[in-house]
């Protein structure tokens, strides 16, 4: 296949989604910007709680990940009750787990806060916000099966359009229902949870039309017995566990950053978020490489064809490169934006934020290519356990203890814990890049019967 034509299947796959998450960073920008006209102390509590949020969905988001590979493979395969089956039965599993896990915080959410150290008018604002946004999740990660299933099907801008209005209703109802515009309240952050809630209600709901109903492109159809449960199960479990592993394994090291943060003080705290959320902007817009990744290899390993999975992992990795560094120059530049941005946060947290945009954006290539193998090449070529592995290793034996011995036993404080990060990109990198010589496609990439 001409590489020029390989391109374009990249492109239909990554703008798309690579779109959809910067509108959906975007979103968060937004809410950032308003949440911040209420201080640094709504900015820090909103911080903390993502970084608890973020453990639960982004584990449970591993089962779209999952999900999206073997969709891709049983698709490429012609197979399309395997489509069916897996699809609805992670969709199920997504919903009825994430509530599971939700409820018990929701419940606790003020002790909980309280527990992680957080100063107490942080905690106090925390408990307004908190368990509107773990409600949520069921919604998020249903709907993250369902945009999963799409993209593997070759359906990506759908949910782009769903994720635009998403946004266009959150934004505005978080402006509306933050300082009470109209008959509206004025409910702070309480309003902008609900918010996200309301515009995570409609995206699910119109993604699973548009999955199932009306002209549906795959059919709603569990498994009829108790050893087909039992096999789709193992299949997308075999996937989304290491995933999930690795996605608690990153997600645990960003909160143990936070807390890294908070000991150094709410000021340091806030602008991390900050550093954070413009990272992800720019970091993220990358990150349709890594699902196309997952789609096309995934396809081509479905279709047995090794030679054709190998190529597309290695020129995946080669435009990963590029936009790398393209959008780390963009990231870097909003180092001198931030005032613009923020009017409402202090010069000494401005500061701090700015020197860590200009670290983190260093690092943003080995980032990207750590997203394309980690999360697309090396699960697509069945490897999963080595990117638990080295994102293990990465964050608790390189990064968090280097960011301890930078930020406070050498004193370096905010400083050490950002450069701290930036290592830890590194060691990673190196070692996906050790495991991915190492793989094995003909092994993987197998014909289906009758095909």
């Amino acid at each position: 296949m001409p590489d020029t034509h390989l391109h374009r299947e990249i492109a239909h796959i990554a703008v798309p989604v690579s779109l959809e998450t910067m509108f959906q960073l975007l979103l968060g920008f937004i809410d950032q910007v308003i949440i911040g006209t209420l201080g640094t102390v709504a900015i820090a509590a909103v911080g903390l709680c993502n970084s608890v949020l973020a453990v639960v969905y982004v584990t449970l988001g591993a089962l779209g990940t999952g999900t999206g590979i073997l969709v891709a493979r049983a698709h490429g395969g012609g197979q399309a009750q395997v489509v069916a089956r897996t699809s609805s039965t992670a969709a199920a599993l997504a919903g009825a787990s994430s509530l599971l896990l939700a409820l018990p915080f929701v419940a606790l959410a003020g002790p909980f806060l309280k527990g992680l150290g957080a100063a107490p008018a942080v905690a106090a604002a925390g408990r307004t916000y908190f368990p509107v946004v773990l409600l949520m999740l069921p919604l998020a990660t249903v709907g993250a099966v369902a945009s999963a299933t799409l993209r593997s099907l070759g359906r990506p801008r759908i949910p782009l359009a769903v994720t635009l209005l998403a946004v266009a209703l959150n934004t505005a109802g978080a402006y509306v229902l933050v300082f009470g515009v109209g008959p509206f309240p004025r409910l702070g952050l309480a309003g902008a949870a609900w918010a996200t809630f309301a515009a995570q209600a409609v995206k699910a709901l119109l993604l699973l039309r548009c999955l199932y109903g009306g002209r549906a492109l795959a059919r709603w159809e569990l498994p009829p017995t108790l050893a087909e449960w039992r096999r789709t199960n193992t299949e997308l479990l075999h996937l989304a566990v290491p995933l999930g592993a690795k996605d608690v394994s990153w997600t645990f090291a960003l909160f143990g950053y936070a807390l890294l943060y908070q000991r150094i003080g709410t000021g340091a705290l806030a602008a991390s978020q900050i550093v954070a959320t413009l990272e992800n902007l720019f970091f993220l817009a990358s990150i349709g490489l890594m699902v196309a990744a997952t789609t096309l290899i995934g396809q081509a390993v479905g279709s047995g064809d090794a030679s054709l999975a190998q190529m597309r992992a290695r020129i995946l990795l080669r435009t990963g490169a590029v936009t790398g560094l393209a959008f780390g120059a963009l990231y870097l530049s909003m180092a001198l934006l931030l005032p613009i941005f923020y009017p409402h946060v202090g010069r000494s947290v401005l500061s701090i934020a700015a020197g860590g945009v200009v670290i983190s954006a260093l690092f943003q290539p080995v980032r990207v290519r750590n997203m394309i193998l980690g999360g697309g090449v090396l699960p697509s070529g069945g490897d999963a356990r080595s990117v638990v592995i080295g994102d293990a290793l990465g964050a608790f034996a390189v990064g968090l203890p280097l960011a301890f011995l930078l930020g406070f036993a050498l004193k370096w404080g905010v400083w050490g814990v950002f450069a701290a990060r930036g290592v830890e990109e590194v060691s990673k990198a190196l070692f996906f890049a050790r495991r991915a010589g190492r793989l094995s496609w003909a092994k993987v990439a197998v014909r289906p019967a009758g095909a």
